[in-house]
């Protein structure tokens, strides 16, 4: 009995480790490139976190070597920080090449302006002579590349991707499932909507505010929720404008995206405070809605942050 057991154990390992074996390579579109994994990476780094929490999601921590770009901004949380616990922060903003190369990193997850920069030290181009293998943020890819319009799918993609990359399909399936259900049920809840509610996206900056513009991923967010992005004419994804064009479109909602030194409340004073400011319908009804960096950038709880928006933009209709 026992002999026949171990028979049985040795021949399902050889199965499973062929089956596995035979699940590579795979190959997957990053921004304008296709890269091919000969097998799962075993010593990743990811940056910033949002692409943090999209590993967390898929529990791959035990393939991590360290994240990096976090602390540096100030935007981690308590949920997140339970999350990355066992695992070292290399860099406290942008990583560079030695950093990688001290962990034997043989994987970035990163975006450009997360991570990386055009023409910077860290790419896909430098970091290939040294077998470090690059998956970019699908939002990012605008500043090298002309893309469409983001929707949900751009985060849902990486997701799925990367589920492919590390052979973990079945979870990025799974999840992606489930916010496509979240997100039926939020369209659902509020409803047709004639007339979309205008929306400012307010990050930093008093001189000039820095915002989302048309391929940035509040965009997708905000018209998931029934709204419209007043600077969806602007074509970057995150870029500092004037504040001229935004007391022109008057926006209904501002959201307030939360991290670093000026806290959410100190930029709701700000608008609240300023005399060029009063007349604006968010101001003067008080529609502010604050978002975490890690919801206002594309990752695992930008669903849930939709269901606060069309809460906010839409309570007659809840």
């Amino acid at each position: 009995m026992a002999a026949r057991f171990l028979l049985s154990a040795a021949l399902f390992a050889s199965v499973f480790t062929a089956s596995s074996a035979f699940a590579y390579p795979v190959t997957v579109k990053s921004c304008d490139r296709d890269v091919t994994f000969d097998a799962a990476p075993a010593r990743a780094i990811s940056h910033d976190v949002n692409l943090t929490e999209m590993m967390l999601a898929l529990k791959l921590q035990d393939r991590m070597v360290g994240y990096t770009g976090i602390s540096g901004w100030k935007t981690l949380d308590e949920s997140l920080r339970e999350g990355v616990q066992e695992l070292p922060e290399l860099a406290p903003k942008y990583p560079s090449k030695e950093v990688m190369l001290n962990v034997d990193a043989d994987f970035f997850f990163a975006g450009w302006n997360y991570g990386m920069k055009v023409g910077g030290e860290v790419t896909p181009e430098t970091l290939e002579p040294f077998d470090i293998k690059v998956y970019e943020l699908t939002e990012s890819c605008i500043h090298i590349m002309a893309k469409n319009k983001p929707t949900m799918d751009d985060m849902f993609v990486d997701l799925l991707n990367l589920g492919k990359i590390f052979g973990v399909e079945d979870r990025a399936d799974a999840l992606v499932a489930g916010y496509r259900k979240h997100l039926d049920e939020i369209t659902t809840r509020i409803g047709g909507i004639e007339k979309p509610v205008r929306v400012f996206v307010y990050d930093s900056g008093t001189e000039k505010p820095f915002t989302s513009g048309r391929f940035g991923i509040p965009t997708a967010m905000i018209e998931a929720a029934g709204g419209v992005n007043v600077m969806d004419d602007v074509e970057k994804s995150w870029t500092e404008i004037s504040w001229e064009p935004v007391i022109e479109r008057n926006p209904e909602v501002i959201v307030i995206v939360n991290y670093g030194d000026v806290t959410a409340e100190q930029k709701i004073a700000f608008m609240k405070e300023t005399p060029a400011f009063k007349n604006l319908d968010a101001v003067k009804q008080d529609r502010f809605v604050v978002l975490e960096y890690i919801e206002a950038t594309p990752g695992p709880r930008n669903v849930q942050a939709i269901d606060r928006l069309a809460d906010a933009f839409h309570p007659r209709n809840m």
